[in-house]
């Protein structure tokens, strides 16, 4: 026998479900300021690993909004010419407070960080420390369904000195990560 607080669940459920409805056909009205970046991305990267050994590979990404929009969730991945997982990492892009600005915290190879994420006219940059008087400075540019990203390595304010570049082409949509959730398994209760 099913007890009444399966079903008080399902009606909660069903009013969630319609005021995000509503709440998602008023958030679409206006366009998320990252929707440049929605999508599946797919070209070359080529760059200088730590110890300076020249790499090349085929770089992909996949962009998509999480949380009726609250967050941007990216996935990188880069392949080697034999097809093996060479580099894979993973960010979420959010506001950090009621001034608008951004941030972004970005996990791979078993390190982690939260950088500021400043949106430009035509991308973004963001930057890591590279030790006690460097940084490592990305910066993105996207035109239409290009998007083009440098990565320099600044001592001291220095000149700056590129260390990686990619070049990708938007390959479509992607319903990434919001589709296909896992749905509620309802279990009697006796």
């Amino acid at each position: 026998m099913k007890k009444l607080a399966i079903y008080s669940f399902l009606s909660v459920s069903a009013l969630i479900s319609a005021s995000s409805a509503l709440a998602q056909e008023d958030h679409h009205a206006d366009p998320h300021p990252l929707e440049f970046m929605f999508g599946e991305w797919v070209g070359e990267a080529s760059g200088v690993a730590p110890d300076r050994t020249p790499y090349s590979i085929t770089q992909t990404e996949r962009v998509g909004p999480m949380l009726d929009g609250e967050i941007v969730v990216i996935e990188g991945r880069g392949y080697s010419a034999e097809g093996e997982t060479a580099f894979n990492a993973f960010a979420v892009v959010s506001k950090s407070g009621p001034d608008g600005a951004w941030e972004m915290r970005s996990y791979t190879g078993g390190r982690a960080g939260t950088f500021p994420f400043e949106l430009t006219p035509s991308g973004y940059v963001w930057s890591t420390p590279a030790g006690s008087n460097a940084i490592v400075q990305y910066t993105a540019t996207f035109d239409g369904d290009s998007w083009s990203q440098i990565g320099e390595y600044i001592v001291d304010g220095g000149e700056p000195i590129q260390m990686f570049q990619m070049s990708l082409q938007r390959v479509g949509d992607s319903n990434w990560p919001a589709a296909n959730p896992v749905a509620p398994v309802l279990v009697e209760q006796d």
